[in-house]
């Protein structure tokens, strides 16, 4: 929805190294996601069952690595439409695709959520949001501009 403070507010709430704060109530590895967390009214309140079980954890990667930070695989190449907090200055994602390398930075000087301003590929401009898959097995340098 484009709304990435509020995104990222709820990644926070779920993933465990933001939970230390809480270990003694979140009784479990602070990296391990679970299925659930004991509440208030159970007999072993913040008791974490069935750790290492779950999807979750891979769930979550797809979450923020294609949707948060916006580095979808397609078809013709890799989507880059990050949608982040607007307090961040950017981030940088080094990602393998088809046996490429991909080295991107993404910079957002307008403190925006959502949207590609402008996108350069090895030095060339691109019309749109979509790098073009590359199949030399070569590194490949993306700079992406929110705005």
């Amino acid at each position: 929805m484009g709304e990435g403070d509020y995104a990222f507010d709820h990644y926070r709430k779920i993933a465990p190294a933001y939970r230390e704060e809480i270990s003694e109530v979140h009784r479990m590895e602070p990296y391990v996601y679970s299925q659930m967390i004991a509440g208030k009214d159970a007999g072993k309140h913040g008791e974490a069952k069935n750790s290492w079980l779950t999807g979750t954890a891979a769930w979550n990667f797809v979450a923020v690595s294609q949707w948060i930070l916006g580095i979808r695989p397609d078809f013709d190449g890799l989507i880059i439409d990050p949608c982040i907090p607007s307090d961040w200055n950017g981030f940088t994602v080094i990602r393998k695709f088809r046996g490429a390398i991909y080295r991107i930075t993404v910079k957002n000087p307008s403190h925006v959520n959502k949207g590609i301003k402008s996108l350069v590929v090895d030095g060339a401009a691109v019309n749109g949001n979509l790098v073009k898959a590359f199949t030399d097995g070569g590194e490949h340098k993306v700079e992406a501009v929110m705005g």
